[in-house]
């Protein structure tokens, strides 16, 4: 009876553990890693809004910082760090033209990653003087978005923004010590959390236009790609802020309300969709939101905040999901053009703000890996 007692407990403890065990090997993921990395270099985004210091360029180099440490470290290959450090230096490790405005700066989170591996002053000199201003000067500018007037343009009114310009403040209060970075970052995120955060469905909204609006099925506006952005920077905060440092606690919580809702959003396919409460009008699958919740869930269970049990499933699901959109040569699809709201997508979109959200899941699911 007692051996019965020990082999059916024993039997059960292998369910448990094979259910919340990680199904990839890490040899893989660091393989699909390189190939779109390498597909996105060779094939340089031709529009005009992908010149080197432009936003979806910032978001592309996060990604690829994370994938240069990961194939240096274990393929000793400094590439991708040669790489990023080209562009840095022809553009003298500036942050882009628009002064205030969060995704000009968007940049300077890769430069300033890798100011803290080369200790290169010039890397963080451009990005100190810029902050430095707006943190004496800030903006009270209107949180009322209008296209064009760049007034409204100067506080963080949109919900990407949260991706663009507060992880910059973090890496710059850990960096210095100085405190007047992250009190700047706290005042104007929680302004944006107050204004654009719908606390009846813990989603953000992408800005005040989209209050009122309606989905064909009644639904809010919830653009996915808009609340992955706001995942994304919580991620990259968090990785910033100690564990025991006072400021964490808002973002900590507001990090686990966020990827909670979003991850019971999940479509049976894998993906999230353009909208998240409407996905039957937008039915393609959207790998730009996709990718940057699966990172937002990779590293929270990674770090304990999000229940391994309940959200391993999700990220396998999500990871697969992705996967299957890059095409053999290593192209990503499925992926929204630049826009502020849910539009239909085709296999054949790609962008390079997917791929850099692609290249952060892809570094935090290797973590866990076998």
């Amino acid at each position: 009876m007692k051996k019965t007692l020990l082999l059916g407990a024993s039997l059960l403890c292998s369910v448990f553990i094979m259910a919340t065990e990680i199904p990839f090997q890490k040899a893989e993921i660091k393989s699909i890693m390189r190939k779109v990395a390498d597909w996105q270099i060779a094939n340089p985004h031709p529009a005009p809004e992908h010149d080197d210091l432009n936003w979806p360029q910032g978001a592309l180099y996060v990604g690829m910082v994370d994938w240069a440490e990961l194939a240096e470290k274990e393929d000793n290959d400094d590439t991708y760090y040669k790489w990023l450090t080209r562009i840095g230096r022809r553009n003298c490790w500036q942050p882009d033209k628009r002064f205030y405005h969060a995704d000009d700066i968007a940049v300077s989170q890769s430069f300033l990653d890798l100011y803290r591996k080369y200790k290169d002053e010039a890397m963080i000199i451009p990005t100190l003087a810029r902050t430095e201003w707006i943190v004496n000067h800030p903006s009270e500018g209107s949180f009322k978005l209008v296209e064009g007037d760049l007034k409204t343009l100067e506080r963080w009114t949109w919900c990407d923004a949260l991706f663009m310009a507060p992880p910059v403040y973090a890496k710059l209060y850990m960096l210095t010590g100085e405190k007047k970075y992250i009190k700047f970052m706290n005042c104007e995120y929680k302004a944006t959390y107050d204004y654009l955060f719908d606390k009846e469905e813990n989603l953000f909204y992408r800005d005040w236009r989209y209050f009122d609006k309606r989905e064909a099925n009644g639904k809010k506006v919830f653009w996915g790609r808009g609340n992955g952005w706001v995942l994304g920077g919580l991620v990259e905060i968090l990785k910033e802020l100690p564990k025991k440092d006072k400021n964490r606690k808002f973002y900590e919580e507001l990090f686990v309300k966020l990827a909670t809702r979003v991850a019971g959003l999940q479509h049976p396919d894998g993906f999230w969709h353009a909208s998240l409460l409407d996905p039957a009008s937008y039915p393609s699958p959207e790998t730009s939101c996709t990718t940057f919740i699966v990172y937002s869930i990779a590293y929270g269970i990674n770090e304990g905040l999000l229940d391994k049990e309940i959200y391993l499933p999700v990220m396998i699901k999500g990871w697969n999901a992705l996967v299957s959109a890059v095409e053999p040569n290593g192209k990503l699809g499925y992926v929204q053009q630049i826009g502020a709201d849910p539009k239909k997508v085709t296999r054949d979109m790609t962008e390079v703000y997917g791929v850099g959200a692609f290249l952060m899941a892809g570094n935090e699911i290797y973590k866990m890996a076998r």
